[in-house]
């Protein structure tokens, strides 16, 4: 007989079926057993009675275990059924259970767990509903990303995560003998996408970037995915704020389309996108801080502290209601040598950050694109051209005018959600103190 899916299950009412799942709870009551049983496709309900030949086994059974199970399919009676919860309206009469793997569990899944014992036990702990749910949503995340990029003809792309240097002659590299020479684990796609729109004009990634900072805060992490894209052809970078746009509507459709459930468990905010995204320089952004916001002695500075995003964020949920807003024209001295700068705003660049519900999770903007005005971008930061030589060759041979982003998933994940720790969205976070349990205990 072939295994049935448990969400199939109310299709096979009367009939004799095999579920392969995880006991996710097991109630013995004497000559009666009750078990909750769950797969990847759902949860039922079945029980054990007046089966003297599998009582035993029933008895031995306990949360975690792994069994095979042959079980009639009965309609509940009216009264027992319920109304809005996958197969409320059916129980299971099991026939035989076969057990597949025995389990030791160190704790009960709805118990509140401190975050160190979670991560710590995140083979087990993954299992329960929150952080399951977490996981979904952020899963549906990606596929949406790349549903809205390959709609607007952009090509997915796979970029190297062993490079020859930093991508943005900054973050800290983390450094790997490469057969007798230095190479570095990749802090950023950037130089790749730059060099594939001269292939496919529009491109995109999604991979692991590493970034090797001696931080330990809720925001940041030392391995995260960076979802990103460049495009050629723009005007500025408000042709790559429109896209971005477009991708934040295209999830938050497809969220609530497709983790409707999920979405629930969590509780979460409805999500405001709206088609226009409040917009402001930084320098506007800092005399709304002091002048309206109560704030000293902001104008100015080269960038926004996090308690500044939070506050702008706040203030245009109100006055625009919008979970994102983006802040344009950071000082060339605040920016990666590729960034453009605006000839009609000189110091400036024609870049921007979204911030997302308090939080920065994307910084982008224009290119620069010629390849005179490149090589004085990287004299700006003191870079030697012959260390980029190969991602020059593309500007030599001809690039339009473009420009791009980079998305931290686990970022807009956390905030999606509403966790107060971005390691909470992470799968198996990496950071100073942590690889999979604690470095230092």
């Amino acid at each position: 007989m072939e295994r049935t899916m448990i969400k199939n299950l109310s299709e096979k009412i009367g009939q004799e079926v095999k579920i392969k799942s995880w006991i996710d709870v097991a109630r013995n009551q004497g000559k009666v057993a009750f078990f909750d049983f769950r797969d990847n496709s759902g949860k039922v309900q079945g029980v054990v009675f007046g089966k003297p030949e599998i009582e035993e086994t029933a008895k031995k059974i306990r949360s975690e275990w792994v069994v095979e199970i042959l079980a009639i399919v009965n309609q509940r009676p009216e009264k027992a059924v319920k109304e809005e919860v996958l197969n409320g309206n059916i129980e299971l009469e099991i026939k035989d259970i076969k057990i597949l793997s025995e389990a030791e569990i160190p704790f009960d899944l709805n118990e509140e767990l401190n975050l160190d014992v979670f991560l710590d036990n995140q083979p087990y702990s993954l299992r329960s509903e929150k952080p399951k749910s977490v996981f979904k949503i952020q899963a549906e995340i990606v596929k949406s990303f790349r549903k809205t990029l390959n709609s607007l003809d952009f090509t997915e792309f796979q970029a190297p995560k062993i490079v020859g240097g930093d991508a943005e002659g900054g973050a800290e590299v983390y450094k790997i003998d490469y057969f007798g020479s230095e190479a570095g684990l990749a802090t950023s796609p950037q130089l790749y996408k730059q060099i594939m729109v001269g292939i496919f004009e529009r491109s995109f990634c999604v991979g692991n970037v590493f970034r090797a900072e001696k931080h330990s805060t809720s925001r940041h992490l030392n391995e995260y995915t960076s979802m990103d894209f460049e495009m050629g052809f723009i005007e500025d970078h408000n042709d790559v704020m429109n896209v971005f746009t477009k991708v934040m509507q295209g999830i938050k459709n497809d969220l609530e389309e497709n983790c409707k459930e999920e979405l629930k468990i969590l509780e979460t905010e409805k999500l405001e996108i709206p088609d226009k995204i409040p917009t402001y320089t930084l320098l506007e952004a800092q005399e709304i801080l002091e002048k309206e916001l109560n704030q000293e002695n902001v104008i100015g500075e080269p960038d926004l502290e996090p308690e500044h995003e939070k506050l702008l964020s706040s203030y245009v949920k109100e006055k625009f209601n919008s979970d994102l807003l983006y802040v344009t024209h950071y000082p060339v001295s605040k920016r990666p040598f590729y960034a453009m700068e605006d000839s009609e705003n000189r110091g400036f660049t024609k870049s921007f950050d979204a911030i997302f519900k308090g939080v920065e999770i994307v910084s982008g903007g224009q290119r620069r694109h010629n390849y005179e005005n490149l090589l004085e971008g990287l004299k700006t930061k003191n870079l030697k051209p012959e260390d980029f030589e190969f991602y020059l060759q593309a500007f030599k041979t001809g690039l339009p005018p473009h420009g791009g982003i980079g998305f931290g998933l686990e970022r807009v994940t956390q905030k999606i959600v509403g966790l107060d720790n971005v390691k909470k969205a992470t799968l198996f976070p990496r950071e100073i103190n942590r690889i999979d349990r604690l470095i230092n205990k």
